[in-house]
């Protein structure tokens, strides 16, 4: 009786020592996770060579060895079927309409901004290029009235990755792009303004992604904002007349600016004088050709071919708009015989 005690005992032992082994064995459900992939099911084992760079994964679309120059770019970021155009100027770009961009040059002040932006024009050409503004100036400005009458835009210093993405992250909608002398830099130039696949812009976020600016717009801004930006590209130089047809056709350029001063400052030659109007018509030439639009100074305004323009700054607006306000009124000063008035 004792003997059958003992062995019952024992056989106990030994069945919850078993149990206990079976289950330190089984792995728990963190580590089957991490053992299968988890959430990671098609991730690299731990320390082994996926052999990812010579095989695809069972389903993808791009199979054989990887090749950058034949991948089939994915519909992760395809705009909605049947999405429309939200942006203003492009629209009206589109349509052929003349649109005209105010040039808020000096002013970093957001309620200057928001009144200029509401003043009547189609977008606000913010000058980046000739003034010391910085992104941070100018992304408050955007962001204080986002829904101005006229879209932001910016022209920025020059063709870079760094200097287009703070304009476009910022919330830019028109980006013009100075001294485009080669199609090298105006592929660059496109590069940099536009998302993947037609471009290289980086997906960092900013401004531009905020319910406030551009978040809530229909189809969403990532999947949208390639239809709806504007590029333009300026023709300024001597070696920029002579690649003018390549770069305005280059897939992505909304419009070739013809610039007005530069083109003079380049050429030797002042508007009116033939060298100076046939430079002119060697941009006018290329977008016709390329069929973009035909950007200039407002002065052109009825000038062939020329749909958006370039207008004067917040400065000058000022002064126009307190003339017109004034009438015979204006400068009409008492002048005092003595004092820091008195006439000299």
């Amino acid at each position: 009786m004792r003997r059958h005690l003992i062995f019952a005992l024992v056989a106990a032992v030994v069945g919850i020592a078993a149990v206990g082994a079976q289950q330190r064995e089984q792995p728990s459900a963190t580590e089957d996770a991490v053992a299968t992939g988890g959430n990671f099911p098609l991730a690299a084992k731990t320390g082994q060579d996926s052999n990812a760079k010579t095989v695809a994964p069972p389903g993808a679309v791009n199979q054989g060895p990887f090749d950058m120059n034949t991948w089939k770019y994915g519909p992760a970021w395809n705009a909605p079927q049947g999405s429309k155009i939200w942006n203003p100027v492009k629209l009206k770009l589109m349509a052929g309409q003349k649109v005209t961009g105010g040039t808020l040059f000096a002013s970093s002040d957001p309620s200057t901004y928001c009144a200029f932006a509401n003043a009547g024009y189609d977008f606000i050409w913010t000058e980046m290029q000739h003034d010391a503004h910085n992104w941070k100036e100018v992304a408050n400005m955007w962001r204080t009235c986002p829904r101005a009458k006229a879209v932001p835009g910016v022209r920025v210093a020059y063709t870079d990755e760094r200097e287009e993405q703070h304009a476009l992250d910022a919330g830019a909608l028109v980006l013009v792009v100075p001294t485009v002398d080669t199609v090298e830099e105006a592929i660059e130039a496109r590069n940099w303004a536009y998302f993947p696949p037609l471009g290289k812009r980086s997906n960092g976020g900013g401004q531009a992604f905020a319910a406030e600016m551009w978040g809530g717009v229909p189809g969403g801004y990532r999947q949208t904002i390639n239809d709806n930006l504007v590029l333009i590209l300026m023709i300024e130089t001597l070696e920029g007349l002579k690649n003018a047809e390549a770069i305005a056709k280059v897939p992505g350029v909304s419009a070739v600016f013809a610039a007005s001063g530069d083109l003079g400052n380049f050429s030797g030659y002042k508007q009116g004088d033939p060298d100076y109007e046939r430079a002119i018509n060697i941009v006018h030439d290329a977008a016709l050709k390329a069929k973009v639009r035909l950007c200039g100074p407002l002065a052109w305004r009825d000038r062939p071919d020329f749909t958006c323009f370039q207008a004067g700054t917040e400065t000058a607006a000022i002064n126009r708009g307190v003339a017109a306000e004034l009438g015979s009124l204006k400068d009409t000063q008492a002048k005092p015989e003595v004092g820091p008035y008195a006439t000299k």
